[in-house]
């Protein structure tokens, strides 16, 4: 299973960590790959998580560095602009995971922009909300 990753650079709240490993521990299997964007706050954090559930890192890099994580992955893709590299993300997967900081959709965050782009691809899409409830699209 190839499951992506979207959500804030500010972190997940603790309701929203505990959600997300409760997810990928009933999504792990042999050989899964968790694709992420490399950058501080819930990107580095659902990395950890998956990786202590056993998935492959898949990192998607940004161009731009200063938001970096660097987290250790066993694969690296070549760097695209945040969009681009989101996009890129939701391609390469069969299912997203989402962690926003908000309740309601924003018009102008890539967390946000990341979702609308899996839900219009028709990929299957885990909202976790910041109480750690979870919408599924």
């Amino acid at each position: 299973m190839r499951i992506g990753f979207t959500g804030t650079q500010r972190g997940m709240t603790p309701q929203q960590y505990h959600t997300v490993w409760e997810l990928l521990c009933a999504r792990r299997q042999a050989n899964g790959e968790f694709h992420e964007g490399d950058c501080i706050g819930a990107d580095a954090q659902a990395a950890y998580l998956a990786r202590k559930a056993g998935f492959r890192i898949i990192c998607h890099p940004p161009t731009n560095d200063s938001k970096r994580a660097f987290f250790p992955a066993d694969q690296r893709r070549p760097p695209l602009g945040y969009l681009d590299r989101n996009k890129e993300i939701v391609r390469s997967t069969e299912q997203m995971i989402a962690t926003p900081g908000e309740v309601e959709e924003q018009l102008r965050s890539g967390t946000w922009s990341t979702i609308r782009y899996a839900v219009k691809t028709r990929k299957t899409v885990s909202i976790v909300f910041p109480d750690g409830s979870v919408r599924l699209c």
